[in-house]
């Protein structure tokens, strides 16, 4: 028997799913009208053939279907690991390119761009929260050796090339964490990290990759849950001037903003889920994650009752993935894609070359980080 699609616009809320196929509840979930989209992780994946059945079952629940998104960057932040997915380096290996010629590392991060976009593309992913745009300032628990480069003209002429290699496979890109998360120690997913720097050093620092040409081509945004006192006293995700005023006003971004999960220790200063929603929504963003905590999810669809905005889903919309290549059976038989693959095989082998660095290296993401 043929089940219909049902028609529902896109809502404001991301979900996340147990295991690696859908349950009962999730496909009750899923139709829910605030529901817009879906985020996977690790434990949402077994093997080519079993992700590429999950997101058109995924898929074919709703029309328009959903966004199926993932944090999925290289490094130690790769959801999926082998069987039709390659190894990606973590991004500093690309700065550290950068110091002995900057033509290859630019050329290096295009392939490394081509490469995770062309793979999550044919598997049916729309898109990955990448590029990581926090500059490396070398203290940062959460970010260590995500971030490209210390130097934000290097990290956006890097990233450049990065979000250029994902739309050559059809991916827009989603740039985090607005406006810069690389300076402050403390991680938030466990804490509430606050950056005492004046608005004027984060200006033209951190923010300067999201100033850059890079800005216009970035699909969308997602602030960080970190506290920058001397600006504002709220959470960037949870703040109109860092929304709105910064972010949409003086930089003039016209994509999509999303949250970071609402469940992690650095929103949590917002209230209740209900309370962290509204404030996020608020403060100008268009989509709010809630992840690892379905009964939380559930509590929020059950109380939430946001007005719809029409810009928001038609930015949302945008966001959609145009593969080039959606057969991930057949990526090899695509030359771009060989030759990109061969190129990042190179650079993960002078990843682990490298001498391992204590700031943020060891370890893995936490499963909620986004």
């Amino acid at each position: 028997m043929t089940v219909c699609a049902v028609k529902l616009p896109m809502g404001p809320v991301m979900v996340d799913l147990a295991g690696t196929t859908l349950t009962a509840a999730e496909r009750i979930r899923l139709q829910h009208p605030l529901v817009g989209g879906v985020i996977l992780f690790t434990r949402n994946f077994s093997d080519s053939e079993q992700l590429a059945a999950l997101t058109a079952d995924i898929r074919a629940l709703r029309t328009p279907s959903l966004l199926i998104a993932v944090d999925h960057e290289g490094g130690r932040v790769q959801r999926f690991r082998s069987d039709g997915f390659t190894r990606l380096p973590a991004m500093r290996t690309l700065g550290a390119l950068w110091e002995d010629d900057h033509l290859a590392a630019l050329d290096a991060a295009r392939d490394t761009g081509f490469v995770l976009a062309a793979e999550l593309l044919a598997h049916g992913v729309d898109f990955s929260f990448a590029p990581v745009l926090d500059l490396d300032y070398g203290c940062s628990r959460a970010i260590g050796n995500r971030a490209l480069h210390r130097d934000p003209a290097v990290t956006a002429a890097l990233a450049q090339a990065l979000v250029a290699g994902m739309m050559d496979a059809g991916m827009k890109s989603v740039g985090k964490h607005f406006p810069g998360h690389g300076h402050v120690e403390a991680d938030s997913h466990v804490e509430v990290p606050v950056d005492e720097r004046s608005f004027e050093a984060i200006w033209e620092e951190d923010i300067a990759p999201y100033r850059h040409r890079l800005g216009r081509q970035l699909g969308g945004v997602m602030p960080a849950h970190v506290i920058y006192p001397a600006a504002d006293p709220h959470p960037a995700g949870f703040s109109r001037f860092w929304l709105q005023d910064i972010l949409r006003g003086r930089i003039g971004f016209t994509g999509a903003i999303f949250s970071d999960d609402l469940n992690m220790a650095g929103a949590m200063v917002a209230g209740d889920i209900l309370g962290r929603a509204r404030a996020a929504h608020e403060a100008g963003c268009d989509m709010v994650l809630v992840c690892n905590r379905p009964d939380l999810a559930d509590e929020l669809l059950g109380r939430w009752a946001p007005a719809p905005k029409t810009a928001a889903s038609q930015r949302l919309a945008a966001l959609r993935g145009q593969p080039r290549h959606p057969d991930p059976f057949a990526l090899e038989l695509v030359p771009r894609y060989c030759h990109a693959r061969q190129a990042v095989h190179a650079l993960v082998a002078r990843d682990l070359a490298a001498p391992m660095m204590a700031a943020g290296t060891s370890g893995d993401t936490p499963p909620a980080q986004v």
